[in-house]
């Protein structure tokens, strides 16, 4: 691994997702997001839903769709452990459009669903938003 990269690691419960060296990752935080370069001090984060995108020293990225859990960095690593991680690539941009129209049609009855729609709703524009940016980088399905 050269200086002026770092190792990166995305993990769910259910498999290593990504392993990588990278140059730049840009994560979504529960209350926004942040950025990762080598050499960077050490940290502890709770993830968000959102982007998760990884830039390589040899030129090129890659997107995530990321759900909740922890980043921390040390040393020249930078670790995800998500609940659910899905590379751009799989991502259907329609079926991503349908899930946030349910989402939207779906009418919560009390306070307790409507915790649960606005977390299905959110969900569902970070997923519509990574399958775009995905289709309109030219790499898109």
């Amino acid at each position: 691994m050269a200086a002026r990269s770092f190792a990166c690691t995305l993990i769910t419960p259910a498999a290593r997702v990504f392993d990588e060296d990278a140059t730049e990752a840009i994560l979504p935080l529960h209350d926004g997001s942040a950025g990762v370069l080598p050499r960077r001090a050490p940290f502890v984060a709770e993830l968000g839903v959102g982007e998760f995108r990884v830039t390589f020293a040899e030129g090129g990225s890659r997107s995530f769709y990321v759900d909740s859990g922890f980043a921390q960095m040390t040393g020249d690593r930078l670790t995800l452990l998500a609940e659910a991680a899905i590379p751009a690539e799989e991502l259907s941009l329609s079926e991503a459009e349908a899930e946030l129209a349910e989402a939207v049609a779906r009418k919560p009855q009390n306070a307790e669903e409507m915790e649960q729609v606005s977390a299905t709703r959110r969900r569902a524009r970070a997923k519509v938003s990574v399958a775009r940016g995905f289709k309109q980088s030219g790499s898109g399905i």
